[in-house]
């Protein structure tokens, strides 16, 4: 038995169809704002990266060229000098 004072609460196919649109996009949103979190995290480990490799290198060639000199490397406390040994 149905009580006629009560509304009709059934969704129809439309409002249905709106409110599942309205959650796929709020699923879409947050995907996508994963995706570019994730992709600026791996932007920035790329950066120190190569920032660390770039650094290294630069080090390796100033030791070979003072060895390649006649000199010899002294490790400061943050630098390192090359010291002729002539």
């Amino acid at each position: 038995m149905t009580d006629l004072n009560k509304p009709n609460t059934t969704p129809t196919d439309s409002e249905i169809a709106a409110k599942q649109h309205t959650e796929a996009a709020e699923v879409h949103r947050q995907q996508v704002s994963i995706k570019a979190w994730s992709q600026k995290l791996l932007v920035v480990i790329l950066c120190v990266a190569s920032f660390y490799g770039g650094w290294k290198s630069y080090e390796s060639n100033m030791v070979n060229e003072c060895t390649a000199n006649g000199g010899k490397m002294i490790e400061g406390q943050r630098t390192m000098l090359c010291q002729s040994l002539q």
